[in-house]
């Protein structure tokens, strides 16, 4: 999933925060810039962490290995991807990072794009098709390629930058790209391919593609107000996008180079929030499972097929329903 690509830049930035102390009252983070994630500008924005007495220091960063080198490092609290890029390698037991809340639930965000050329999946076998390691995208990529007895194996794969998706659809020799929001939009509408189109996305895999907010468990253990107080704020962001949508559209819009027309559609096409109720329902009452748990079995399960993770996670020691447990509706 996910823009303005930092890359590298983002951790450069990061060292220069990573002389703020490391109180109750500051948590550092890095995440894709997808627009799934808004709710935390958005309540950055309406004063809401000032208000719990929090300072978020949230970066874009859509390199995978960045982050978790950056949370293994201690430099970062807070990490949000999917289930399933959570469960990626080389994430193993021991690594930080447990999910303590959901934020957004991919309704077609997450796709492949390709053009009349390609009519079947069958039709992609030997062809080159390009995608970002470890994206959602590529998840459901092997997923549809699994319907027709296929693997990624009988492909020709081309690992990308998700941010190049458009100028990289323009050469006609990749046959499809495993893509995300809003660029592969944008990919499409820019295209003189004939029959340019979505060729299957997250819509279509519904339950699958569900974004985590994950915290470093030691700083969790001591400090579970501070992350009360952060996920409280997130989803009052979310009801904000439900009660005052053109505001909230405004107020994302600024945060990743689109327009609040862009943020209206990718919101009413792509994905959905989670709200507070919702993530409740996800990671389930203290010390009981929810329905993110058998997501998190499926998604593993799929993710050890297909080569996506190496250690077979326990969904139980993964999810912590804890902290918000604690948070009133």
């Amino acid at each position: 999933m996910k823009s303005l690509l930092i890359g590298t830049a983002a951790i450069v930035l990061l060292a220069g925060t990573c002389g703020i102390a490391n109180s109750a009252e500051v948590i550092r983070m890095l995440a894709p810039t997808w627009l799934g994630f808004a709710p935390v500008h958005v309540a950055n924005d309406l004063g809401c962490f000032k208000e719990e007495g929090l300072e978020v220091d949230y970066k874009f960063e859509d390199d995978r290995s960045n982050v978790m080198a950056a949370y293994v490092r201690g430099d970062i609290e807070v990490d949000m991807r999917t289930v399933g890029e959570h469960q990626g390698r080389p994430r193993d037991a021991s690594t930080p990072g447990v999910i303590i809340g959901t934020i957004d639930e991919s309704l077609g965000g997450d796709g492949v794009i390709t053009d009349d050329a390609i009519k079947t999946v069958a039709d992609l076998k030997g062809k080159t098709v390009a995608a970002e390691p470890n994206i959602p995208a590529r998840l459901l990529l092997q997923m549809e390629l699994k319907k027709a007895g296929m693997t990624l194996a009988d492909l020709q794969i081309k690992d990308i930058a998700t941010a190049d998706t458009a100028a990289i659809f323009a050469d006609s020799s990749i046959a499809a790209i495993a893509s995300y929001e809003p660029f592969m939009s944008q990919a499409i509408k820019a295209s003189g391919r004939p029959g340019a189109r979505m060729f299957f996305s997250s819509k279509d895999y519904k339950g699958i593609i569900i974004d985590v907010i994950t915290a470093r468990q030691d700083d969790l253990a001591a400090n579970p107000k501070k992350y009360a107080s952060f996920l409280k704020c997130i989803y009052k962001a979310v009801d904000y996008s439900k009660t005052e949508p053109a505001k909230y559209a405004e107020m994302a819009a600024s945060h990743y180079g689109l327009t609040a027309a862009e943020v209206t559609e990718i919101l009413e096409t792509s994905l959905a929030y989670t709200t507070l109720s919702d993530a409740k329902a996800y990671l389930g009452a203290a010390g009981a499972k929810g329905s993110l748990h058998d997501i998190f079995d499926t998604v593993m399960q799929l993710n050890l097929e297909n080569g996506g993770a190496d250690s077979k996670l326990d969904a139980a020691q993964q999810i912590d329903g804890s902290v918000i447990n604690t948070i009133a509706p």
